[in-house]
């Protein structure tokens, strides 16, 4: 049996138990959910070891990608990527900022805050760019 349907059996599995955990709270109901929490610490447990299993399948799947191919089409990206975070960290505010309900958050929080915003759009504005560029090309030919 290959890895991808090892993989695949994994993931039915543990999609039929999240979704027999989110049937057994529907059925408990919503008060007696919000009341005792029944049920909800399975549902939740279940979707850490998703979550994780996602994880590492995405890193070694994605070393082994690097050690099979050509590593520079891999850290060319990558560091394009650091570029851009780079550029982002430049462009942030570092401010201290009071919230609405008394928390200050700190200058370093607030810079990395900003950091992430600007690392989004910078990205979003990339990719809605090279739709974009790859629609007018196709346009064209």
């Amino acid at each position: 049996m290959n890895l991808y349907k090892l993989i695949k059996i994994l993931a039915i599995v543990l999609s039929l138990v999240g979704a027999g955990f989110f049937l057994y709270i529907l059925i408990q109901g919503n008060e007696q959910v919000q009341n005792t929490g029944e049920g909800v610490d399975w549902f939740i447990t279940i979707a850490y070891i998703t979550l994780l299993l996602a994880i590492l399948f995405v890193l070694f799947f994605v070393i082994k990608g690097i050690l099979s191919g050509n590593i520079m089409k891999t850290l060319v990206p990558l560091g394009a990527f650091l570029v851009i975070i780079a550029i982002s960290y430049g462009l942030a505010d570092g401010s201290e900022v009071t919230l609405s309900n008394g928390t200050v958050i700190s200058s370093t929080q607030s810079k990395w805050i900003g950091t992430g915003l600007y690392t989004f759009y910078m990205v979003a504005g990339i990719a809605i760019a090279s739709m974009i560029l790859s629609e007018i090309n196709k346009i064209r030919k």
